[in-house]
């Protein structure tokens, strides 16, 4: 009985451990979903104006050994400003075996996004070139086809709209969960 144990022990750390080697030569495909929790902050005239906000988004990306590669909506809630986000984002992958650390940056516009100072006013924003960087930590169990990340995101929005003669720069930072499943 002991023997039969200790063979069965042995060809499943032969095959876990095989399998971990040859699934980093693969290319994974994956689709997920974000939520973020944290502030907006509007530069309008040299003055800083901040309030609490959410994010909400969907991802479709390329998962290599050392780099991920992803598309990305994503839906801004703030205080008074709400913002739809297309974004390209690429990451680097620190290549350690359950918990990984990573960092990116993406690129990207807004699209159909509006500010709205007071109830029944609404000023449609400019479609305005994006940009935003990440840090978070990823954990990947290979047995089960679902990766979980948790990561801080800045995003900058240059010249979304224009209050008396003034632009509007729009920075958003926030705490973020990804839940992707691997195809």
């Amino acid at each position: 009985m002991k023997l039969n144990s200790i063979a069965f022990l042995t060809t499943t750390a032969i095959i876990l451990s095989c399998g971990t080697a040859n699934a980093n030569l693969l290319f994974d495909v994956y689709a997920g979903a974000t939520a973020g929790v944290g502030a907006s902050a509007k530069f309008i005239d040299d003055k800083y104006h901040e309030h609490s906000a959410q994010s909400y988004g969907a991802v479709f990306g390329l998962d290599i050994p050392l780099f991920r590669i992803e598309a990305e909506y994503n839906y801004l809630n703030g205080h008074d400003t709400t913002m739809n986000l297309g974004m390209v984002n690429a990451y680097f992958k620190v290549p350690t075996p359950i918990l990984k650390p990573y960092f990116g940056a993406g690129l990207g516009t807004t699209f159909d996004s509006k500010y709205e100072p007071s109830v029944g006013s609404s000023i449609t924003m400019d479609n305005a070139i994006t940009y935003q960087g990440m840090i978070g930590l990823t954990l990947d169990l290979p047995v089960i086809p679902v990766k979980f990340d948790v990561e801080g995101r800045v995003l900058y929005a240059n010249n979304v709209y224009e209050i008396a003669n003034e632009m509007v720069d729009i920075m958003h930072y926030d705490a973020r969960v990804k839940l992707r499943y691997i195809f």
